[in-house]
């Protein structure tokens, strides 16, 4: 088999390999029951390595169109020319929310490590990665701690690890994004970084853009400084430029705070179109830009450089996390300070903690250095990708029409946007009551003002996904007083037994149920 491929395109040898394949099997020129040539046969074809061939057909099985079996080879499944569809319909009422309030961060996150610990429940609420690949993480984690046993006897730069900060800084070079050592500072996971540039940026008082919806832990960020926050629209492109620039122009605010890649809550991925013009207004009005990309790396297609990459007069500070492409626990995230803002960022972190982790840095570095985090990552994308697209199936399946949501390329969300008039409070307690966690939208909105919605994490197990949209689907469709279908399969009904309503919140049970 014969597949044209660029070699000096930015656009991974993998990535092309299983779009010409799955251009055969959707034209049906690869029919059904086809064996695809041994991964051996097609490294050598196309003179790539193997481990590229085993990353194309990976997300090709991912994405549905074909599946191994033992000891036969991959072959096109019976339904792959029944293309998946990935409508997006979010179009949302372009309305500015302006704010000085907002829900309680620490309820909400305290309540839903709360009902995580039930062991039976399924959260879509959540902001984590799924576990994987553990005894890797101890191998690595061993010899991690080996090589900085010394290190651990005393305290090291605040700025973090220089061996560390090199092998970000190559990281960040293949996205796009071209920083020195000198204009790194690793921090205890992006929500610290956060917190330094938004502080250093902002007094109370001052008027701060912020997306809509947007992150909720920013949003406490603000709020907890006393800021005045204005909520620009999200559309299917990314935040209302227009509006943007009127609020610019008449408010004069001292911050703009975007996800470009990878939007949390949305999953929206913004153009590099949208980021030029962007940083454009931001340098025109001279309003300084926090770029919080924390899910960059979980991307399934390639994605725009950074806006900060096109940043030539230190507008904009850069942070990202190995929370989300990695595990939490670890608590290390970096962000980039140019110019004359990195000291002054640089003094304040010293006085909140000294320096990150010795062991949280040395286990990264590992594993950078080693290779493994980047086998890692292409393994976390085909299954958040055949988890997402699990999800985009059921919600087809057991969602109302009256019912729309984001098709996001990445990331670990999707965006639900739903019909006005439901009793968002209730039906997060009766679904939890079903041992399904869900969280309503508001808590992503300044104030809690936005429209009816929900954010659900997708990378969970198949079987958790297909129970856990029928029961949402379940609700919805009870609430908006539609039938349910005969051919939805039965539930069996396994009451939650141990979380009692009054210690999951203070005033509501259920609505504030939201975690990081």
């Amino acid at each position: 088999m014969k597949i044209p491929l660029d070699r000096q395109s930015p656009y991974p040898l993998y990535l092309q390999i299983r779009d010409y394949l799955s251009r055969l099997i959707q034209s049906g020129s690869l029919p059904p029951a086809a064996r695809l040539p041994s991964i051996r046969t097609l490294s050598e074809s196309v003179q790539v390595n193997k481990l590229t061939v085993i990353e194309a057909y990976g997300v090709l099985e991912a994405d549905g169109l074909i599946h191994a079996r033992q000891g036969a080879g991959y072959f096109v499944n019976s339904t792959a020319n029944s293309t998946l569809k990935l409508h997006s319909t979010f179009a949302p009422a372009q309305n500015v929310i302006i704010s000085e309030g907002g829900g309680s961060f620490f309820e909400q996150y305290a309540a839903s490590l709360q009902a995580q610990q039930q062991g039976k429940i399924i959260d879509f609420s959540s902001g984590f990665p799924r576990a994987s690949d553990l005894d890797s993480f101890q191998r690595i984690a061993k010899r991690a701690v080996a090589r900085s046993a010394e290190a651990l006897f005393r305290y090291d730069f605040p700025q973090g690890q220089l061996a560390l900060q090199q092998q970000i800084v190559q990281m960040l070079v293949q996205q796009g994004l071209e920083v020195s050592t000198e204009e790194l500072i690793i921090t205890n996971g992006s929500e610290q970084a956060l917190s330094l540039a938004i502080r250093y940026h902002v007094q109370p008082g001052d008027w701060v853009i912020v997306e809509t919806p947007t992150y909720h832990g920013a949003l406490a960020i603000l709020e907890n400084l006393g800021a005045k926050v204005i909520g620009i629209p999200m559309t299917a492109e990314g935040m209302n430029l227009e509006l943007l620039e009127q609020y610019l122009r008449s408010h004069r605010p001292k911050l703009i705070y975007t996800i470009s890649t990878l939007h949390n809550p949305t999953g929206i991925t913004t153009s590099q179109t949208h980021r030029q013009q962007l940083l454009s207004l931001a340098e025109h009005y001279e309003c300084p830009i926090l770029e919080d990309n924390a899910y960059e790396g979980l991307n399934f297609e390639p994605v725009p450089a950074p806006i900060k990459a096109l940043d030539r007069h230190d507008w904009v500070t850069y942070i990202s996390t190995f929370s989300k492409t990695l595990m939490p626990g670890l608590r290390v995230g970096y962000m980039v300070v140019t110019g004359q803002h990195y000291r002054p960022i640089l003094e304040q972190k010293i006085l909140q903690d000294l320096h990150v982790s010795t062991v949280s840095q040395a286990i990264v570095r590992e594993f950078l250095t080693s290779g493994h985090y980047r086998r890692y990552l292409s393994r976390l994308r085909t299954s958040n990708l055949q988890s997402r697209n699990a999800m985009l199936q059921a919600l087809e399946r057991y969602f109302p029409q009256q019912v729309c949501w984001t098709v996001p390329k990445g990331g670990l969300f999707l965006w639900v946007h739903l019909p006005n008039g439901l009793p968002m409070q209730v039906i997060c307690r009766e679904a939890l009551a079903q041992n399904i966690l869900v969280a309503s939208g508001a808590a992503f909105f300044p104030g809690q003002q936005g429209y009816p919605a929900m954010r659900l994490n997708f990378s969970h197990s198949l079987a958790e996904i297909e129970r856990g949209i029928l029961v949402l689907g379940r609700l919805l469709k009870q609430h908006l007083g539609l039938g349910i279908s005969a051919q939805e399969p039965q539930l069996k009904r396994e009451p939650i037994t141990n979380i009692p309503f009054e210690t999951v919140t203070s005033s509501d049970p259920v609505s504030n149920l939201i975690k990081v």
